[in-house]
């Protein structure tokens, strides 16, 4: 039954001139640490240059009406947070193992405070085996696993690597999972493309050792990997949905998973590397299995691209999501990149293929690789989704994964005031800085401002006024016209991203 305050209001007319956007859809960009592509700008910042880097990103994304920020929190087996273990990274003050200058600063803990004040969500990112950008070791801290369990690690393409045959890496990857889960806030762990790394020409992985010792069944050595990769993908997301349900599992693979030379559900590209082939990545099976919440291939090609065209494997990915929430990677660093084809030259590449991405429904949204190229505005990139494509905000979906979500009644908001000239007033129910939270907790609130004295759309984002984690929103500007009268509806949206029922404020 949904709660109804009426009173007059007597309003200018809202615009009607921008096309109608879904209210949930993922608009997020990587903020990529591992060599500082990123963030910190560089090694060695001060707390105080490195928090106003950020919040300045931050803020640059919500200026783009983006609602998530994926943060590379684990680039190589090393933390730009408080663990106890592994080290501090050395992307932070130019050594493995060094913490800020001030020793309160907790980078996680910081952008996903900022994050939720703006009502934005935080992903962690996290890099599953590489250890080292180098081989030289000498660059790990004396406390890192490497020297306590050297077996664990191998060496490949002069890179440091877990290897991923072995049952303790996963333990130990499943040990680090917890304790982020456990510990922080966050709203996803989110992996990106890097399982077993991208080949090289004429060297091989070394663990042939490791297949003959333990086939565990299989015959064929890209089986038993493809395995090795599947079973720590099925565990992470268990291992999330019992320390916090609501906390999704994203996947951002490469962008081919096979070519359909190759296999009948391949999709019609040709040549290239494939996630199945090449990295072991079988993430039709994670989509099939129900493994994961979204999966966000990178499909950094443009349309049209002979080979890998993203006009094909757009469609392709959205036939192939099953009941997965389907983003899609974009590659807003080629804009900013020299020598690249002059189809990235076009001002609106990328624009184009968010508008390609609306024809379907399945796709829901998505991701800006990386952070300093998307905030550039480069060929007028933010304009665009500013004034057109982002112009309204948006939600994140919730994961369409029904077995975690909770059916406890979602608490709609209690109305405390209404001045007929100036706010609206509710009691608050978010437990801000909560180190505790539950799935039913509120995590911000939608305010919905239609024309005339009924409710309309709750489902189209031009009807968004506000979202906030305020208890009260200044409705003066809505004084100014007389012609028009308007109706008011809250809801609330807990951490499940599941919305209460409105309360509507009606004439």
């Amino acid at each position: 039954m949904k709660k109804i305050l009426i009173f007059s209001l007597i309003l200018f007319s809202l615009s009607s001139t921008i096309i109608a956007q879904s209210k949930r859809e993922m608009r997020a960009a990587w903020i990529a640490t591992v060599v500082n592509i990123d963030w910190p700008s560089k090694k060695g910042m001060s707390t105080d240059s490195m928090k106003m880097e950020l919040v300045d990103l931050i803020d640059k994304f919500k200026e783009n009406n983006l609602n998530t920020v994926i943060f590379q929190a684990r680039p190589c087996a090393d933390a730009f947070y408080k663990s106890q273990i592994e080290p501090w990274s050395e992307y932070l003050m130019g050594k493995q193992g060094v913490a800020p200058d001030d020793d309160t600063f907790d980078p996680l803990h910081f952008i996903i405070e900022e994050c939720h004040k703006r009502c934005m969500e935080l992903h962690v990112w996290i890099n599953p085996y590489r250890v080292l950008m180098t081989d030289n070791v000498s660059q790990l801290d004396s406390t890192h696993l490497y020297f306590k369990q050297p077996d664990l690690f191998v060496s490949y393409g002069k890179k440091i690597y877990f290897n991923p045959a072995k049952e303790e890496t996963k333990t130990h990857l499943l040990n680090v999972v917890s304790d982020i889960v456990s510990r922080y806030d966050i709203d996803a762990l989110h992996m990106d493309d890097y399982f077993y790394p991208y080949p090289i020409a004429g060297e091989k992985f070394p663990d042939e050792k490791d297949f003959k010792k333990n086939p565990r069944g299989f015959s064929n050595i890209g089986d038993w990997r493809r395995d090795n990769v599947n079973t720590t993908i099925r565990d992470i997301y268990r291992t999330i949905k019992r320390i916090k349900p609501w906390v999704d599992f994203g996947i951002s693979p490469f962008g081919t998973w096979r070519h359909k030379s190759d296999d009948k559900e391949g999709s019609n590209t040709q040549k290239g590397l494939t996630n199945y082939d090449h990295l072991y990545a079988d993430v039709l099976t994670w989509l099939k299995n129900g493994e994961v919440d979204y999966i966000a291939p990178q499909l950094y090609w443009y349309i049209g691209q002979k080979n890998v065209d993203y006009a094909i494997l757009a469609p392709w990915w959205a036939k192939n999501a099953h009941k997965t929430n389907l983003y899609i990677g974009l590659y807003a660093s080629s804009l900013g990149l020299e020598n690249r084809p002059k189809q990235w030259y076009k001002p609106n590449e990328l624009i184009r293929q968010i508008n390609l991405n609306r024809k379907h429904e399945e796709i829901k949204g998505e991701m800006f690789y990386s952070a300093k190229y998307f905030i550039q505005n480069l060929y007028g990139l933010n304009d665009s989704l500013q004034q057109k494509n982002y112009y309204y905000p948006a939600i994140p979906p919730m994961s369409q994964r029904v077995e975690w979500r909770n059916d406890t009644p979602i608490s709609e908001p209690t109305i405390q005031n209404i001045d007929k000239k100036t706010f609206l007033q509710w009691k608050n129910q978010i437990k801000k800085n909560n180190p505790n939270p539950k799935g039913e907790d509120i995590s911000y609130y939608i305010i919905y401002v239609f024309e005339g004295d009924e409710i309309g759309d709750l489902n189209n984002a031009k009807h968004i006024l506000s979202i906030t984690q305020e208890n009260q929103i200044d409705i003066t500007p809505f004084i100014i016209d007389k012609k028009q009268n308007y109706t008011f509806a809250i809801t609330t949206i807990n951490k499940f991203r599941a919305e209460s029922i409105p309360v509507i404020i009606s004439k």
